[in-house]
């Protein structure tokens, strides 16, 4: 009997527990629900690690530049001042015809290995430098203009002194007729006829470019950034539009510096101008477009750069966002689960 009696007892406390556990977990549930359910706002995140930009920016730059390195082949080609003439293309249509029928498809990617080798570790640092620069020059406080163009500015100064060299050896494989075998036959060759200093030639050249440029594409995409997506949320379709925007219109504004940076890589002007003629730098290069073409010159291969830069930009930064928003997702999700682990 007194066997019985404690089993009843016994019975009850094990369902009144389980009934209150369930209670608990259900009103657990109910406090958490709202919070699991709302969207998580990626800007917010904790990317601030090194890592995570390091990461999304190589991604970005490897997979822009070789998504869209046929289109960058044919903007070189019709930006060199005096083309051969089965080279000369009326616009970027025919350019590509042109090219996959009385040359090679694979034309179109020469010197592509040398970029992807490259574009990572300089994307790396560019956006890296950007994301802290910016941070630094705000003070905390929500970023300026003048801080996301002083921002662009030191990343280009970083990006632009280990893309330059590659991209020197990028355009003369690209150049019609190239008489290099490969991206180390051109290395060896231009080193061992014009030295080192000709894979810098056109580093001043690329830096009035590239830092106006990438001013105005920053500022460009904060700005769209706030008409498509003010509160900042991940949202790959505004990235996408914002990049594209960005890139076109700084395209426009920076189409002559790029024409004088191809005539200085490829220093086309010795083969096909006059062999005695060296052209040193930006003003020389600027002069002598001039002389050759008049204004128009100046934007040779406009439509080609207009063309390649808008959907590069809009792949860049539509990879990096979506890397620094898994990244920064992830280290939340690690901190979230650290913080809620018990004390062994």
């Amino acid at each position: 009997m007194a066997l019985s009696v404690a089993q009843e007892h016994l019975d009850t406390a094990v369902a009144l527990d389980s009934s209150t556990l369930q209670d608990s977990a259900s009103c657990h549930s109910a406090e958490l629900l709202p919070n699991e359910m709302e969207e998580v706002d990626y800007e917010s995140l904790p990317t601030e690690r090194l890592s995570a930009h390091l990461i999304a920016g190589a991604a970005a730059g490897m997979m822009e530049h070789c998504a869209m390195y046929p289109v960058d082949c044919v903007k070189t080609r019709m930006m060199m001042l005096v083309p051969d003439p089965k080279a000369k293309y009326r616009n970027l249509f025919q350019a590509f015809y042109k090219i996959i029928k009385y040359e090679n498809p694979r034309a179109l990617f020469r010197g592509l290995s040398v970029v992807a080798t490259g574009a990572g570790p300089a994307h790396a640092l560019y956006f890296s430098c950007y994301e802290f620069a910016k941070k630094g020059l705000s003070n905390g406080k929500e970023s300026s203009v003048l801080a996301q163009g002083g921002a662009g500015a030191i990343a280009t100064l970083i990006h632009d002194g280990a893309m330059v060299p590659i991209d020197v050896v990028k355009q003369r494989l690209q150049m019609y007729n190239s008489p290099y075998k490969g991206a180390a036959h051109c290395i060896r060759t231009v080193y061992n006829t014009e030295g080192l200093r000709a894979f810098y030639r056109s580093y001043t050249t690329q830096l009035s470019m590239n830092v106006p440029f990438q001013v105005i594409h920053f500022i460009s995409y904060e700005f769209l950034q706030d008409v498509f997506n003010y509160s900042r949320l991940y949202d790959p379709l505004s990235h996408m539009l914002s990049g594209a925007g960005a890139g076109a219109s700084a395209a426009v504004v920076t189409t002559p510096l790029d024409v004088a940076k191809t005539l200085l890589n490829t220093q086309q002007q010795r083969r096909t101008l006059n062999q005695s003629e060296r052209i040193p730098g930006l003003f020389s290069a600027m002069l002598k477009i001039y002389k050759s073409n008049g204004v128009r010159g100046y934007f040779k291969g406009a439509t080609a750069r207009v063309v390649y830069q808008m959907p590069s930009t809009a792949i860049c930064w539509s990879v990096y966002e979506f890397f620094k928003h898994m990244l920064g997702l992830k280290q939340h999700e690690f901190r979230e689960a650290s913080s809620a682990d018990p004390p062994s």
